[in-house]
């Protein structure tokens, strides 16, 4: 086997975390499972102890299917549903502990992507895919490419079938996956008044010998799914439905007794082929998918005359422009919080105004006002040089009073450094609680900061300041406990997306 031909898949389930060391063709080669667990810390940990054992010197990158919404195009969890790792940044914390790159997409696309190679999917241009588990997962593929729409299409297990039904994860009521999912057979079988060890086998069998409860178990289960499976084939029109997941076989199964009965839906239903190993397959194969593609590209920008070549988004990724959050606020606002709150749970680089500053003024000994606004200019040049020193698709975070100087300095910087995007959060308290904040600082900040004497303008810089407006907003209310999990989510979905 050629070196750097083989990836480690990884699929992270709602009950199981599996890993497994893939080959260019797809077999496994070395395989480990574990339980998922709800807190996204110790999963990291897990998924990255389990990288550890696979791990090697011909593994040329890494690839993770995770359940919920995932932008593949710029690695970011933006929510989940019964694991939840939007919070942890999984694939750029792993990419620096493991020292490879790493591929991240939803976990239903990476199974679909191993059906399409090696399975069920094989010859077939237009599918649809439901993986029915813990949830329910989706993919569409269309032309032999996944279907992403803005970032995150696909979403088929949060089809309502119940406006009225039971809630769902994602915040709304009767979503397929709280009718049709592994968890949901659970709930049939507990209100039928049967007890938790009886298997859907069991079911199968007591439904053939004739018991009524069981076929209205499996009805109850299989027929919302089924009025899933007519929209998406009025909605895309495919030659191919599969049903995948621990529970697809099972589920292709009790759809015989929810047969399709509106003559303009009808489309193949079939089970998967590769069961539990299509995650880990599907996930190794897009990682090394996506390293091949930045190789070609390379390739392509080495030589002039090399012909067109398709990129995959990885390639795309690696030639954005710089990026930066402006964590906007007049002193005191709360924005060094806010900052370094987002730089710990995103992994991105902080360069704060006054981190820069303070060492020169305690060398210099301080100095007179004018001096400390001298010095915050160059410190403030100073950030955007750092900034443009960086790799192409950097994302930065700078917290800093943006209004001290006039706007037209700030995008003279940001043309400079190269940023393409930014995104702000507007930090901000009433004057009052600002000045107590202030005062409460005056013994800790160096000589040449303004004192007590700045307090009265303080307050009346309160009354007047406002945030840049410059792309994408966020408020926060610094009086209120930071919300950083809704913080991490909105940058997720603006700074962190390709537009």
């Amino acid at each position: 086997m050629p070196l750097s031909s083989m990836a480690i898949g990884i699929d992270i389930g709602g009950t199981n975390l599996r890993a497994a060391r893939v080959s260019g063709t797809g077999e496994i080669l070395d395989r480990i499972s574990e339980k998922s667990a709800p807190d996204p810390e110790l999963m990291l940990s897990r998924i990255a102890e389990m990288v550890r054992r696979l791990d090697s010197s011909e593994v040329a990158a890494i690839g993770i299917g995770v359940p919920g919404r995932v932008d593949a195009r710029t690695g970011a969890v933006l929510s989940g549903g019964y694991v939840n790792l939007a919070s942890v940044s999984p694939a750029q914390r792993l990419e620096s502990l493991a020292g490879k790159p790493v591929v991240i997409d939803n976990d239903c696309n990476m199974a679909l992507v191993a059906e399409m190679a090696l399975g069920a999917a094989r010859g077939h241009e237009s599918i649809v895919m439901f993986t029915i588990g813990t949830g329910i997962g989706g993919a569409v593929v269309q032309d032999r490419r996944i279907v992403r729409g803005k970032a995150t299409a696909g979403q088929l297990g949060h089809i309502t079938v119940d406006m009225s039904g039971e809630a769902c994860v994602c915040g709304r009521r009767g979503c397929v996956e709280t009718t049709s999912s592994g968890t949901a057979l659970g709930r049939h079988i507990a209100r039928a008044g049967l007890g938790p060890d009886v298997s859907v086998d069991q079911l199968f069998a007591r439904d053939t010998g004739g018991d009524a409860l069981a076929r209205g178990i499996l009805e109850a289960w299989a027929g919302p799914l089924r009025a899933a499976i007519d929209t998406t084939v009025a909605m895309f029109d495919p030659d191919l439905v599969l049903l995948g997941g621990g529970l697809g076989l099972a589920a292709h199964r009790a759809l015989a007794r929810a047969p399709a009965l509106a003559p303009w839906y009808q489309c193949p239903v079939e089970a998967a082929q590769l069961g539990d190993d299509a995650g880990v397959i599907g996930a190794g194969l897009q990682a090394l998918a996506a390293q091949a593609a930045v190789a070609q590209s390379a390739v392509a920008q080495a030589s002039p005359m090399s012909l067109p070549t398709v990129r995959l988004d990885r390639a795309r990724r690696a030639v954005r422009g710089r990026r930066a959050v402006l964590v906007n606020g007049i002193p005191a606002s709360g924005k060094s919080t806010v900052s370094r709150g987002i730089a710990e749970r995103m992994g991105w680089p902080l360069l704060a105004l006054d981190t820069i500053k303070n060492p020169f003024l305690e060398a210099l000994d301080g100095g007179d006002r004018e001096f400390n606004r001298t010095l915050g200019r160059a410190s403030y040049q100073a950030i955007w040089s750092v900034v443009g020193e960086a790799p192409a698709g950097a994302i930065f975070v700078v917290d800093a009073w943006f209004g001290f100087q006039p706007r037209q300095v700030l995008e003279d910087h940001l043309r400079s450094a190269g940023v393409e995007q930014t995104a702000e959060i507007w930090c901000h308290a009433p004057g009052e609680v600002l000045a107590e904040r202030y005062r409460a600082r005056l013994d800790e900040r160096p000589a040449g900061h303004p004192g007590a004497a700045y307090i009265p303008e303080l307050i009346e810089l309160a009354k007047r300041a406002e945030p840049l407006r410059r792309g994408p907003l966020l408020d926060v209310d610094t009086t209120k406990p930071i919300a950083f999990d809704a913080i991490t989510q909105w940058l997720q979905a603006t700074i962190a997306a390709d537009k």
